[in-house]
């Protein structure tokens, strides 16, 4: 009986768990997830109301005969992919897509430019550098209805700054928003004004984050500034300017309310581009034709995923290189 007894108040081997113990590790286990999924749960019902939730009935009515009376009473026939068909046999499709190309090409270019030269120049340190840049932040900060309005009145035939500057040099009035060979050069200004704020305030923190040793190290084997810019700076940069230039190329493929409340797309479609002519379609006709719109505004969402998916594939080479 004794022997018994202390078998039984031999300590446990070593290595071994007590039952306890596994079932309270195994509750915090449990616990634990419980609670990332909690802290995970807000930003999926974000994602699915706000995201998935359209995208599907975007995709939808591209692929459905709709009218107003079908579209209140969701019983729009399935039509396949006739609405894309229409869409590209239409005579709006090829100058929309040069419109849109031209118009988020030169953009991105000018933005970036004007924006890294900024960065460039505000990255030695001065008196009034900081009250310098929040001054920059002012078209970012302010409403695109206000900017829009603000640079049709800019750029108003008739009553313009732009032109009565023009008239004091000698140069004769232009009509910006009404002539068919300006419209578009008239939103594309407006548009790299209101860009070149972020590029610069997303240039800017990619410079500062560049050591300066790196720059003293060129500096003693004698590269000169250009040099250092070139075989310094750029490649450094080349991470923050490619996340720049996608963001960018994103937003400005999407660009509708300066364009609308500019030139409407117009005259004769001169400055139409695939967000302008899909609200026309969907909204902007006494019939709308909303499987058509929606048709067009998918092909703008291609468009930033295939962008987007070059961008990650780029990413992933770098990181294996």
């Amino acid at each position: 009986m004794s022997r018994i007894t202390q078998t039984q108040a031999r300590p446990a081997a070593r290595g071994s768990v007590p039952a306890t113990g596994r079932s309270h590790r195994g509750a915090r286990a449990r616990s634990g997830q419980w609670a990332a999924w909690a802290f995970l749960a807000p930003v999926v019902l974000y994602l699915l109301v706000f995201y998935a939730y359209p995208l599907y009935r975007n995709v939808e009515l591209s692929l459905r005969n709709y009218t107003v009376r079908s579209f209140v009473r969701g019983d729009a026939p399935f039509a396949g992919f006739a609405n894309y068909a229409k869409v590209f046999a239409d005579a709006t499709f090829w100058p929309a897509l040069w419109h849109t190309v031209v118009f988020t090409l030169v953009s991105l270019a000018f933005q970036f430019t004007i924006g890294l030269a900024l960065a460039l120049f505000f990255l030695t340190n001065f008196r009034l550098s900081a009250t310098l840049r929040g001054l920059f932040l002012v078209p970012w900060l302010l409403p695109l209805i206000v900017s829009a309005s603000t640079w049709s009145w800019l750029l108003n035939s008739e009553s313009g700054v732009v032109n009565a500057v023009l008239s004091w040099i000698g140069i004769g009035p232009v009509n910006w928003l009404t002539s068919p060979d300006w419209s578009l050069w008239s939103v594309i200004i407006a548009n790299i004004w209101i860009g070149i704020p972020f590029n610069l305030v997303v240039l800017y923190s990619g410079l500062r984050a560049i050591s300066p040793a790196i720059y003293e190290a060129a500096a003693l084997d004698g590269a000169n500034g250009w040099q250092r810019f070139w075989r310094v700076t750029f490649p450094l940069l080349r991470p923050v300017s490619a996340i720049t230039l996608l963001l960018g190329l994103v937003y400005t493929l999407k660009v509708f309310d300066i364009i609308w409340i500019m030139t409407k797309g117009g005259p004769s479609g001169s400055s139409t581009t695939f967000a302008t002519w899909s609200y026309r379609l969907g909204f902007g006709n006494l019939v709308p034709a909303f499987g058509p719109g929606a048709a067009v505004g998918n092909l703008l969402i291609v468009a930033a995923l295939v962008f987007g998916l070059i961008y990650i594939r780029a990413q992933r080479r770098q990181a294996l290189a």
